[in-house]
C-alpha cells in the first residue's frame, strides 16, 4: 500500500479553495469508513466531528468528554484510507495555549488540512446545547496564537470559532470573531446563528475579507438551508457534521427491531451490502494480492 502524503501537501490546498466558487461542502465524518464513502460521493473535504466521535465511539453525548488521542487516532486511520482535505474540529484545543501547541502539532502529524479551536471553557459542550461558558477574549486570542505558531506549514489552516452568539449577542460574538480574525487565524466560525439579520450583521462585517464557516445541524438554533443559498449569502465552507451519525443511528434502530422481531436480517437484506459487496467495496482482494506479492522473496 502506498503512504499518503502529508496534509501540506495533499494535491489540492484547502486553503485555495475557500478563496474560489463554489463554496465547499463538507460531510462530517467519524471514522475512515465515512470518510471514503464520502470521497467515492465525489466529496473532497470531510468535517471530522467531534460530536459525531462522542457519538459513536463513547455513545454519549457532545460534553467535552472526548480527548485529544481519541481525535488523533480518527484522524490518522483517515489519513491513511483517504487523500481527502480534512476540517477537524479540536474543540478548546483541551487546555491552555500551551496545550492548544501540542493539540495542533499532533494533528498535523496525523495529516489534518484545517484545525478549529473554540472560546468555550473547558469541558465545553455541543455549540447548539444551552449553558455553555466563554473564555476571555484576550485568553482566546492567546490560544489562537499559539495555535498560529505551533503549525509547521501555512497550509495547515487555523479556523478560530466563537460560540459568543448564544451567550452574549451577535454584537459580541462579531467583536471576538474581528479579534480572532486580527489575530491571523484563516477562517472564522461563528456559531448558533439564529436569523437573516446575523448573517447580514457578520458578511457586512467579514465578507471578502475573511473566510467564513457555516454549520448545518438538523434541529439545531441554525435554520437549515441548501449549500447555493449559504453560497450566495457569503459563506465559503458548510459543513453538516453531525447528519451521517443521525442517519445512521434512524437506520440502525430499525435494523435492531427488525432482527428482534424476525430472528433474521433477511427483511433488511435490500437495504443492505451482502458480504461480497462489502469486501469487494473495501478492496480485500486486491489487499490479498499485494501481500502475496511479498510471500518467501
Amino acid at each position: 500500500m502506498t503512504r499518503q502524503p502529508s496534509s501540506a501537501h495533499q494535491p489540492s490546498h484547502l486553503k485555495q479553495k475557500l478563496h474560489d466558487s463554489p463554496i465547499v461542502v463538507a460531510p462530517g465524518v467519524f471514522d475512515a469508513l465515512g470518510a471514503s464513502l464520502a470521497e467515492q460521493a465525489g466529496f473532497d473535504t470531510v468535517y471530522l466531528s467531534g460530536a459525531s466521535l462522542a457519538y459513536t465511539q463513547l455513545g454519549r453525548p457532545d460534553i467535552g468528554l472526548l480527548s485529544i488521542t481519541e481525535i488523533c487516532t480518527a484522524m490518522s486511520h483517515i489519513r491513511e484510507r483517504t487523500r481527502l482535505s480534512v476540517v477537524v474540529d479540536c474543540d478548546t484545543g483541551f487546555g491552555n495555549a500551551m496545550n492548544v501547541m501540542r493539540s495542533v502539532s499532533l494533528l498535523e502529524r496525523a495529516g489534518a488540512n484545517a484545525i478549529q479551536l473554540e472560546d468555550q471553557t473547558y469541558p465545553k459542550r455541543c455549540g447548539h446545547l444551552r449553558g455553555k461558558t466563554l473564555v476571555p477574549k484576550g485568553e482566546m486570542v492567546g490560544k489562537l496564537h499559539a495555535a498560529l505558531d505551533a503549525r509547521e506549514s501555512d497550509k495547515t489552516l487555523i479556523i478560530g470559532r466563537t460560540d459568543a452568539l448564544g451567550v452574549e449577542g451577535t454584537d459580541s460574538a462579531i467583536e471576538r470573531a474581528q479579534a480572532y480574525s486580527d489575530a491571523g487565524v484563516d477562517m472564522l466560525f461563528i456559531e448558533g446563528i439564529r436569523s437573516d439579520e446575523d448573517i447580514q450583521k457578520i458578511m457586512a462585517q467579514f465578507k471578502g475579507k475573511v473566510p467564513i464557516m457555516a454549520n448545518m445541524v438538523e434541529g439545531g438554533d441554525t435554520p437549515l438551508q441548501n449549500a447555493q443559498a449559504l453560497e450566495a449569502l457569503g459563506f465559503s465552507l458548510v459543513i453538516f457534521p453531525g447528519a451521517l451519525v443521525r442517519a445512521i443511528t434512524h437506520m440502525a434502530s430499525r435494523f435492531f427491531a427488525t432482527l428482534r422481531e424476525d430472528g433474521t436480517t433477511d427483511a433488511f437484506r435490500d437495504q443492505m451490502l451482502d458480504f461480497k459487496e462489502l469486501n469487494d467495496y473495501l478492496g480485500t482482494q486486491k489487499m490479498l494480492e499485494l501481500g502475496e506479492q511479498y510471500d518467501n522473496r
